[in-house]
């Protein structure tokens, strides 16, 4: 999520949260309804990051949607959810989105009937547009090492997911990296910084496509917002970058509050490079309070997209709009949206000030039960 004027609020969070026990994170067996191969049963992602929910179920949180109490895997599941997004840092300090949690929950995923949508940070935190801090394990190498070890790293990842039966049908090689990753070594503060970005960007592709002969595993690039997306692409292109998807944030407060405006940014994008398009995150609220102290990243109606309220009904809306934009891409290339963090309640309680910095755009509401939005899941 590229929130980050508000990233302070996400990381204290997280930093606080401490290592909390991951042995109520399994579905019960009766929760599991495996699905066709999602990777030829669906041409259209309607996906959903989960990568708070070890910790938030590890706390005792539990949800209801449709008459049923259970996790959110298994509920957004039967609302016709069909690819779960999962971050991964390097050394996390928080006990959270390791590489092990990862490979947990990817594999509940997969047994779930789940495509799954690998978010590799190469950071020991949070990476975004202000922030891509190299691990620490990692600092201060020498260019050729660090490529070295984005390689190596990734192939090790790919292992480890593949031995828990978990293997992810696409893969992000970096989050939000509209001014480079790993930095210093890839930032990019002038059209010169390109090829050093790119050259750790092949290295991570690359250990993807060498991890999986068969091609069954789509590289994903991750750009924030729509605007700059066509420059930083071409830039890209112009440095034989090879990947299969761009992927897009979408954020109204941040990458402007006009839907027509994103669908002719997104028409050109894939007009121009002829690739698969995932909007691989989005919220909205559906309601402008809090339920707890921590600090929301929306809160007002100027930030909010003209026509579509901070209600139940308006943030549906905003949800089936935007999956029927993606839709109507041309060539087919709008493959799906992954809603972001649509479990981060204010599972900590009403006064916590290390919560939720969105509850309220959560899809599940301030008594955690199922809200309208959900039906954007709903298969065709």
């Amino acid at each position: 999520m590229p929130f980050l004027p508000l990233a302070p609020a996400r990381l204290g969070q997280v930093l606080l949260a401490g290592a909390l026990l991951l042995s109520g994170c399994k579905d019960k067996p009766s929760e599991v309804k495996p699905d066709p191969d999602p990777t030829t049963a669906t041409t259209f992602y309607r996906g959903a990051d989960l990568s708070f929910s070890p910790e938030i179920e590890a706390a005792g949180t539990r949800f209801t949607d449709q008459g049923r109490s259970a996790t959110p895997l298994f509920l957004l599941k039967e609302r016709g959810m069909n690819l779960v997004r999962l971050r991964l840092w390097h050394t996390p300090p928080t006990g959270h989105s390791h590489l092990n949690e990862v490979a947990d929950y990817a594999r509940r995923a997969k047994q779930a009937g789940q495509a799954v949508l690998l978010d590799i940070h190469y950071s020991d935190t949070w990476a975004d547009p202000g922030q891509q801090t190299t691990p620490r394990a990692w600092q201060n190498l020498p260019a050729a090492i660090l490529q070295d070890s984005v390689y190596q790293y990734t192939r090790r990842v790919l292992r480890v997911l593949e031995t828990q039966q978990a293997l992810p049908d696409l893969v992000q090689v970096g989050n939000e990296i509209n001014g480079g990753m790993l930095w210093p070594q890839g930032r990019i503060q002038s059209p010169a910084d390109y090829p050093a970005l790119a050259a750790l960007l092949r290295r991570g592709l690359q250990a993807v496509v060498d991890a999986d002969p068969q091609r069954r595993i789509r590289t994903v690039v991750h750009f924030a917002g729509p605007a700059g997306a066509d420059y930083f692409f071409g830039q890209l292109a112009q440095q034989n970058v090879s990947y299969d998807v761009q992927a897009l944030s979408y954020y109204p407060q941040f990458h402007g509050r006009s839907l027509v405006t994103l669908s002719q940014q997104l028409t050109a994008l894939v007009n121009r490079y002829q690739k698969d398009l995932l909007l691989v995150e989005t919220a909205y609220p559906f309601t402008l309070s809090w339920n707890d102290y921590t600090h929301n990243s929306v809160g007002q109606a100027d930030q909010l997209v003209p026509g579509y309220d901070a209600t139940p009904a308006g943030q549906r809306a905003y949800m089936l709009e935007l999956r029927r934009l993606l839709k109507a891409l041309p060539g087919g290339h709008g493959i799906g949206f992954c809603y972001w963090a649509p479990d981060w309640v204010a599972f900590r309680g009403p006064t916590a000030t290390n919560g939720s910095a969105a509850e309220n755009q959560a899809l599940f509401d301030f008594t955690n039960t199922g809200v309208l939005a959900l039906e954007a899941f709903q298969a065709e």
